[in-house]
């Protein structure tokens, strides 16, 4: 029989998946579920579906993988991340051989597939990883740009080091949520001016930020680097993300060191890991690095990739507005690049390590990744559709991100990443 690679736009599968769904057959992102009855299971989504691949590895699907049923009844990917990239490709290739729709294997035996499939809206989704380090980038132009132009003399936008290496920081992995998960407003201080005194409460410029973030498998030891050749060997997927910044905290507290408190209360992710594999053939060509980048940060070939990301805001009691239509594309610092910079000293990292993008602009109103610059530091407050208006966003709000890349009739896409707003704690 003719291989069929997993990747095919011809390849279907026997579940039914609807036209516009995120998670076609050529998708297979990969996650964690729990029912009322059951310990969390490692699984794939299939349509409106998943697969629990614990119960495949039970009835002998997964035969001659290298993964146990202890990988399987797992809270999260870290163990079966253990066996490597090349483990975590022929697993998913497993999975959509058992799928497709001319294999009979599993299709034609109902009493297993009523085991194996479960529908997505009648189980709980879990964090798919567990974060080990958490880095946040700085690596698109039109944000830095944006963001420079508000604070600085806008000809010194961009400071002198940022198009000379992916510039970011150590941020806090504990409180990354899974999407769904509701948040109280944080507080802190801020100080209107450098000459009165801070006053201490809930921040009154609470923000999301559009990001895309990618989780590693092991890297080298303590002292070797990754190279941005290798660095796709060290990516196992991606998910959505958003890296919420209260900027009036920020504002007060980032000089000297960067943000602290500002960012450290809540980032959100969505549930299911997108692997790297699923997304290759979304690649494109990144901006002209102009001045040329050192010899360690050059890479070959096509390594930005063109997913569509959208962001909602939908207040409370009312529908959700569009307030944001960017695209990964624009970043100009590629994860390749990012990981090789990580690890050039010596650095060294782990399994579930998670490394975000950093807030993610176009070169256009419209697809600006942040209400700081969607609302021009509140002088251009957005309007909603129950009439409302938001600079920042209020108590109630739920912040809603999507993304997919679409190409030749295929759609991957990455679910829903949305957390709703709480009052602040007393």
């Amino acid at each position: 029989m003719q291989e069929i690679k997993a990747n095919d736009p011809k390849l279907r599968s026997w579940v039914e998946v609807a036209p516009h769904s995120d998670f076609p057959i050529q998708n297979l992102p990969f996650g964690i579920f729990r029912t009322e009855s059951q310990l969390p299971h490692v699984c794939c989504a299939i349509g409106d579906k998943l697969i629990d691949l614990k119960a495949l590895h039970v009835m002998g699907y997964l035969e001659n993988l290298p993964f146990t049923l202890e990988d399987m009844v797992s809270d999260s990917l870290n163990r079966c991340m253990r066996h490597g990239k090349q483990g975590m490709r022929d697993l998913r290739n497993r999975v959509s051989k058992l799928l497709r729709s001319d294999m009979p294997d599993l299709r034609d035996k109902e009493h297993h597939v009523r085991q194996v499939l479960f529908n997505q809206n009648e189980v709980q989704l879990l964090m798919p990883i567990k974060v080990g380090d958490y880095t946040d980038f700085y690596s698109s132009e039109d944000h830095a740009r944006n963001v420079g132009t508000m604070f600085r003399d806008p000809a010194k936008a961009l400071l002198p080091n940022w198009k000379h290496l992916p510039v970011g920081y150590h941020g806090r992995a504990s409180s990354i949520t899974i999407s769904g998960t509701p948040f109280h407003r944080p507080k802190g201080q801020t100080n209107a001016s450098d000459e009165t005194m801070p006053v201490f409460g809930p921040s009154k410029q609470l923000d999301f930020e559009l990001e895309v973030a990618f989780v590693t498998f092991d890297g080298k030891p303590l002292g070797e680097n990754i190279s941005t050749a290798e660095a796709d060997d060290y990516i196992f997927g991606m998910l959505l993300f958003n890296d919420w910044s209260a900027r009036d905290i920020q504002r007060w507290e980032y000089v000297p060191l960067g943000p602290f408190i500002s960012k450290n209360f809540i980032s959100t992710v969505s549930p299911w890991l997108v692997t790297l594999d699923a997304l290759e053939p979304f690649r494109v060509p990144g901006p002209v690095q102009d001045p040329e980048v050192l010899s360690y940060l050059k890479y070959a070939g096509d390594k930005n990739i063109d997913i569509n990301l959208q962001v909602a805001i939908k207040p409370e009691q009312a529908s959700e507005t569009i307030v944001s239509h960017s695209n990964y594309k624009y970043m100009y610092w590629n994860m390749e690049q990012q990981l090789a910079h990580h690890t050039v000293n010596g650095c060294n990292i782990r399994c579930g390590d998670m490394m975000a993008s950093g807030t993610i602009s176009g070169p256009h109103e419209g697809s600006f990744g942040s209400m700081l610059e969607i609302a021009w530091k509140g002088t251009k407050p957005v309007s909603m559709n129950d009439g409302s208006t938001r600079s920042f966003i209020q108590d109630g709000d739920t912040v809603i991100i999507r993304g997919h890349a679409e190409k030749n009739g295929v759609r991957i896409g990455f679910g829903e990443c949305s957390a709703k707003v709480l009052p602040s704690l007393p």
